[in-house]
């Protein structure tokens, strides 16, 4: 069978790429091609677009770009149409794939979607169109399944969570420390800024002030290739800190403590049982409008899927070198603000714990696509 597969971020290429080879044991004649990145392609992907090129992030950044969107989307609907596949796999990316979706039903082609939009957290009423323009919904967060179901009488798959497979699979590099050579006699903290430029303007100058403010701690720097290294040009002439291309699971294999941008890094640091700061700034006018149409109490998927608060969440006026610092000196001792959190993260690990997402859902689609012929 032919399948159709978009995604716009870089998580989302990393589960593309687990998805492609989950379905290629089920289908044996599997086709892909699609919008993504390296993981898919390698994975067997004809690439179309690299998610690179679509990577917008924030309500100002994307009425800035609104053309190029625009395009891109015009060019999925061209190619879904001349390719005729017998399915369109839409991951995460929801602004972008809500439309494709659309399309995809208005034309009378098979359409699913792994990785549900975050409709529990804004706009809840988009659950409705998802209903309306979605064959099937794998979902990868226990609670969105409820959500689905009470919200709009919706029954969509639980498949488990990809972050999970991917760092239950991940083998840590034999060099790793060696290569680093960290300080003996210094605790070493994780720095994971985020992977978007639009992230680290307002991030790092933070981060950096953490650094200048602990001097007992070295640093670690988890940088992306994508990003040019004047992004990080604030951590700059500091003697406690490292940069780390590329390597973030092994960076969190090492480390003490972490302070965290809110996103999926969130996540995978507590899945590595790492405690953490999770922070997050952005411009005035997109925080302006994220706080009147965000629906949940928490921004870091690990409170979320505790429902309760186990990570502390500094949020833009309230995420200041002084507020990370005293937090993060908490949980790089052994006190009893540290076991809470590494209690919480043993709490989410376990909840997630219930086989692997990729392969749940590989099974699921190709079984679906079956029963449709």
């Amino acid at each position: 069978m032919k399948y159709y597969i978009i995604a716009g971020e870089r998580s989302g290429d990393l589960h593309g790429g687990n998805l492609i080879k989950a379905i290629k044991q089920n289908d044996l004649q599997a086709e892909f091609k699609g919008f993504g990145g390296d993981y898919m392609h390698e994975a067997g992907l004809a690439l179309s677009v690299h998610y690179k090129d679509m990577a917008f992030m924030g309500f100002k950044e994307f009425l800035l770009n609104l053309n190029t969107i625009s395009n891109y989307i015009k060019q999925g609907k061209s190619e879904i149409s001349e390719w005729k596949p017998d399915v369109v796999i839409l991951i995460d990316y929801a602004g972008f794939n809500r439309r494709i979706g659309k399309f995809c039903k208005d034309n009378g082609i098979t359409v699913y979607y792994y990785i549900s939009p975050k409709v529990w957290a804004w706009r809840q009423g988009r659950a409705w169109s998802l209903k309306a323009n979605i064959d099937r919904m794998f979902v990868i967060l226990p609670f969105e399944k409820a959500f689905f179901k009470r919200k709009v009488d919706w029954e969509v798959d639980y498949v488990g969570n990809p972050v999970l497979d991917a760092v239950k699979d991940f083998k840590p590099s034999e060099d790793f420390k060696q290569k680093y050579q960290w300080p003996a006699d210094k605790k070493l903290i994780a720095l994971l800024p985020g992977s978007r430029a639009q992230e680290l303007k307002y991030i790092i100058p933070v981060m950096a002030e953490v650094v200048k403010k602990n001097p007992q701690f070295h640093f670690a720097v988890a940088t992306v290739s994508n990003l040019h290294r004047d992004a990080y040009k604030a951590f700059e002439g500091f003697d406690n800190i490292t940069f780390v291309e590329e390597a973030t699971y092994d960076l969190l294999t090492c480390a003490s403590a972490a302070v965290v941008t809110s996103g999926t890094a969130t996540l995978e640091t507590a899945l590595f049982h790492v405690p953490q700061v999770v922070v997050y700034k952005t411009s005035s006018l997109n925080y302006f409008i994220a706080k009147r149409v965000i629906q949940v109490p928490f921004i870091s998927l690990v409170n979320l899927i505790a429902d309760r608060e186990v990570v502390k969440e500094m949020i833009q006026e309230h995420c200041t070198p002084e507020n990370v610092s005293a937090e993060l000196n908490q949980l790089a001792d052994d006190s009893e603000r540290r076991r809470y959190v590494m209690a919480g993260n043993q709490e989410v690990y376990n909840i997630l714990d219930i086989g692997s997402a990729s392969s749940n859902t590989g099974r699921l689609i190709v079984k679906y696509l079956t029963e449709r012929r």
